[in-house]
C-alpha cells in the first residue's frame, strides 16, 4: 500500500513537471498568429490543453521507461 502510495506520488510529480516544462517551452512559439482573439479566454484555454497533450506522453513514457528499467534486474532472478 506504502510502494503504491509513493509510486502515485512520483506520477503526479512528474506529470506536473512536464506540464510546466510544456508550458515553458510552449512560451517561445507564437500562437497568436493562429488565434483571431489570442486574448480570449478560448486561446487561453486551447493552450492549456495543447500543454496537457503534449506532456502527458512525455510523462507516460518517462514513467513507463522508469518501471521497466527497475524491472531488468528480475529478468536474471
Amino acid at each position: 500500500m506504502v510502494n503504491s502510495g509513493i509510486q502515485a506520488l512520483v506520477s503526479i510529480f512528474v506529470h506536473l513537471t512536464f506540464l510546466a516544462l510544456t508550458w515553458w517551452a510552449m512560451q517561445s512559439v507564437n500562437l497568436k498568429v493562429m488565434f483571431r482573439h489570442p486574448k480570449s479566454l478560448q486561446a487561453r484555454v486551447f493552450c492549456v490543453l495543447l500543454a496537457i497533450a503534449v506532456s502527458y506522453p512525455v510523462a507516460k513514457f518517462f514513467l513507463d521507461y522508469a518501471i521497466w528499467s527497475l524491472m531488468l534486474p528480475q529478468m536474471y532472478e
